[in-house]
């Protein structure tokens, strides 16, 4: 146990000191809103959508934004402006380079610098001196993304703002930048939620409701978890920024834009709070450190106030920092919000206090206090903007120490290791293997399969090719490469901190503490601690037999979708999002109306606080008819149901749901313990499975759950209770239930149960006290949750050999292709449920 440590503080406070005895040198860079020269046939934002970007109570469509682009584009030889892909709902996903007119027609010549830079082992026999000249050769690379969360409104709108001052000034500073960087310009990372959002502002307004955030999930998947996708690329937004803007363009900086709550500091900027990730490289932290006191430097010199560092957002998960293992700083900037684009007016009393400083009292990482009063749009496109270019300024005046730390940092990813360093891990084939391979193939790191010397047999046949050079069942990666960190990341496990506050009580992570691939997906890793040669092969094709599987077949499912937003509810709708299951989404007032045996044979309730499942929104809080939640007459459908034969899944919380209100005799151990009794927040624990419950089938005894406020059960001792419950998964009753992340308390979940069966009537209610879906990455745990969805059909499935075009086919028994993509197995309609128990073809 430890306090967060000071010396992160005391460094912080050493370099905003000194960057401030410079800032008399350096003007600050002028607010959008001053008089400034620049290209009158360019056209302003205000020229496009009728108003400018953070006129209060306004807000643009999706549709607007990219014709604002694309005239902009027209109209400016400094941005070129593209389409990517599509969206998950099939907007376009776009980008706009901006860059000086010379850069732009030169920018296949940067990208070749920029690759040349991450992997010095494509430099000749002097890399330093080619590095350098390189370096002098080379631009920043700055992405900016806007708008993955799209209720945090401002981001996206300042996407135009920037745009338009690059495209349109002729300021020093401006025609600096645009000689020095390529700005690469996302003006929303989730263009769905941009028109989710706006629809429900647009019809709210003058209502009581007027600011309120949308009764729907942003994202139609992930919600806000959109912003933790950014090692599993489970999304296909995720996917397109790294496929074609960040493996292409290699960024030295990534400025993500970001909204807060309302009653804190007026804008976050690094550096971040402890713990860092052990595998962040140190160059990135001395990055964010340097480039984020300056930003705050230079706006505070700028009469900007409640500006805070060093303060409630951590660098601990590579979920949220892809560019943190790839040689490029993440800032996150984070501004108040107000109410959507509504003003909002914040007493002095209201201020509040936060993680690492209070908004209501001066402090050395929070000099300067906001004192309250009106908040609008416009404030917030201000900080957004005038960060943004500050940003700017930094990575145009210190290009050649921004591409020489990332040259640095490649330099030191891909030396050879030295006797007692790890040299690398070493992957065992299983059936989930194909997916992680895929995410390390996504993220440029390198593999190789050690070569067979044997053919393989399935069921008595040999499958043999002389001319082929067979794998084995092991897959090797090296650590020196240019993104072993990545791959370190993901495959080690976590320790995180024991962090604690002054009165002793655990201090929160932001997000979670764990991150291990290979548990979550039931692989097994190895380390390499020695160099060894052996035989490789680059590509390689794999035979797997997967036992068994039962598809549900003409079978309904209803997954409980409450009107307040639940992110799992998201999640278990995109694992689910099969033919085969049939799911439909079930709201409160169905739920209510009754007589759901009749509809469904399987009710799913994700994860949700029992109050909100019972109650909804409160009275006037939103329209009437999104109030109140499935209440005391749903409860009374969802007993029927159940008696009358039907199954209910209750996931992690939802589980306490059902305890109190179907009266079960479980009991949630957990309730009522404090922090420092039992804390997990965010953390794979080990379990052991009861091998003869029919929903443990296909599994091993060991397994894992993800638990993040989750219960723990125990029978209630009466013998009818007994009788009525069956444990199909608990925690070891003699040894630390913790594989990766934090557990405080271990010891009272011992021999407890974390997955139960309960008989009610003709049917039965399964209780998970974990998330076995967790955010598209638990594999290993998926079949928990299938097999527990009535099934009335068997499918033996091989796959083998590359993909034979002429196999394809959806539930057949046939030998669908695995194809070699950088030597990664690749499953290919694998069966009907293929998306969510292999991989999502």
């Amino acid at each position: 146990m430890r306090t967060r440590s000071l010396f992160t503080l005391f460094v912080a406070l050493l370099l905003a000191f000194s960057s401030l005895a410079g800032i008399h040198a350096a003007r600050p860079l002028p607010s959008l809103n001053s008089a400034h020269a620049s290209l009158s046939r360019v056209p302003a934002p205000e020229d496009v959508l009728g108003f400018r970007p953070g006129d209060d109570r306004k807000l643009a469509g999706w549709t607007q934004v990219i014709e604002y682009f694309r005239k902009l584009d027209a109209a400016s030889d400094r941005v070129k402006f593209e389409e990517l892909g599509k969206t998950t709902m099939g907007a376009p996903f776009v980008m706009a380079t901006i860059s000086a007119p010379e850069n732009l027609a030169r920018l296949d010549e940067y990208k070749k610098i920029q690759e040349m830079l991450a992997d010095p082992r494509k430099l000749g026999a002097n890399p330093d001196a080619q590095a350098r000249d390189l370096i002098k050769r080379g631009k920043t690379i700055v992405l900016i993304t806007c708008g993955i969360h799209s209720d945090e409104v401002g981001s996206y709108l300042s996407s135009m703002l920037i745009a338009h001052r690059l495209a349109s000034s002729d300021e020093p500073e401006v025609q600096n930048i645009l000689r020095n960087c390529i700005i690469l310009l996302v003006p929303s990372l989730n263009p769905d939620g941009v028109d989710i959002v706006k629809k429900w502002y647009d019809q709210t307004l003058g209502t009581p409701y007027e600011g309120t955030d949308p009764p729907v999930l942003y994202h139609k998947y992930t919600g806000h978890d959109d912003n933790r996708d950014w090692y599993a690329f489970t999304q296909v937004e995720t996917q397109v920024t790294v496929d074609r803007i960040h493996n292409v363009w290699h960024p030295q900086i990534v400025h993500d834009i970001h909204q807060q709550g309302e009653r804190g500091s007026r804008l976050f900027l690094p550096p971040y709070m402890q713990p860092v990730e052990p595998n962040v490289p140190k160059q990135i932290v001395e990055g964010y450190t340097e480039l984020g006191l300056s930003i705050a430097n230079e706006m505070r010199a700028s009469g900007f106030r409640g500006i805070t560092w060093n303060s409630t957002y951590d660098a601990w998960s590579p979920a949220r920092a892809y560019s943190h293992y790839h040689g490029g700083v993440r800032i996150l900037s984070e501004t108040a919000s107000a109410h959507l684009a509504t003003p909002i007016t914040v007493k002095p009393s209201e201020l509040e206090a936060e993680l690492g400083y209070d908004a209501r009292v001066a402090s050395p990482n929070f000099p300067e206090p906001w004192g309250g009063g009106e908040w609008h749009l416009r404030d917030i496109t201000n900080y957004m903007t005038t960060a943004a270019f500050s940003l700017l300024k930094h990575a145009a005046t210190h290009r050649e120490e921004w591409l020489t730390r990332f040259y640095e940092i490649g330099r030191e990813a891909v030396r050879p290791r030295m006797a007692g360093e790890l040299f690398g891990f070493k992957i065992k084939v299983s059936e989930n293997t194909a997916h992680l391979l895929e995410i390390l193939d996504r993220a440029g790191v390198e593999y190789s399969w050690l070569a067979g010397e044997r053919p393989v047999k399935l069921k008595g046949q040999t499958y043999f090719d002389p001319t082929v050079t067979y794998p084995s069942r092991t897959v090797i990666l090296p650590l020196a490469q240019p993104y072993g960190s990545f791959a370190k990341a993901l495959l080690e496990r976590q320790n995180y901190p024991d962090l604690r506050d002054s009165n002793n009580h655990p201090i929160a992570p932001y997000d979670v503490t764990a991150h291990t691939l290979p548990l979550l997906m039931g692989i097994e890793v190895s380390t390499i601690k020695a160099p060894f040669s052996a035989a490789f092969i680059k590509r390689a094709n794999i035979l797997i037999e997967i036992p068994d599987c039962l598809v549900p077949r003409n079978r309904k499912t209803a997954i409980y979708k409450s009107h307040v937003p639940s992110i799992d509810e998201g999640w278990t709708r995109w694992v689910l999002h099969d033919p085969c299951y049939a799911n439909v989404s079930l709201q409160d007032a169905e739920v209510r109306a009754g007589n759901l045996r009749a509809k469904y044979d399987t009710i799913i309730i994700p994860d949700q606080s029992p109050r909100t499942i019972l109650n909804g929104y409160r009275a006037g809080a939103m329209p009437t008819e999104l109030t109140g939640g499935i209440s005391s007459e749903g409860v009374r459908a969802l007993r029927e149901f159940v008696e009358q034969g039907g199954t209910l899944i209750c996931l992690n919380r939802a589980s306490d749901f059902a305890i109190e209100q179907l009266k079960l005799p479980v009991r949630d151990i957990t309730e009522g313990l404090k922090r420092t009794d039992y804390y997990a927040p965010g953390s794979i624990l080990r379990t052991e499975l009861d091998l003869s419950n029919p929903v443990t089938r296909g599994m091993t005894q060991q397994s894992i759950a993800w638990v993040e406020n989750s219960p723990v059960f125990e029978i209630k001792s009466d013998p009818a209770a007994i009788a009525r419950v069956k444990i199909i998964a608990r925690y070891p009753v003699n040894s630390d239930p913790l594989l990766s992340g934090w557990l405080l308390g271990g010891e009272r979940i011992q021999g407890k149960a974390a997955l139960v069966e309960v008989g009610l009537g003709r049917g039965r209610v399964y209780l998970f006290g974990f998330r076995p879906q967790y955010r598209g990455q638990s594999l290993a745990t998926y079949p928990l949750l299938f097999n527990a969805i009535p099934c009335v059909a068997r499918h033996r499935i091989l796959i083998y050999g590359e993909r034979p075009e002429e196999k394809r086919g959806r539930g057949k028994q046939v030998a669908p292709g695995v194809h070699g993509h950088n030597g990664h197995l690749s499953h290919y309609l694998v069966c009907p449920n293929s998306r969510n128990r292999f991989r999502y073809s």
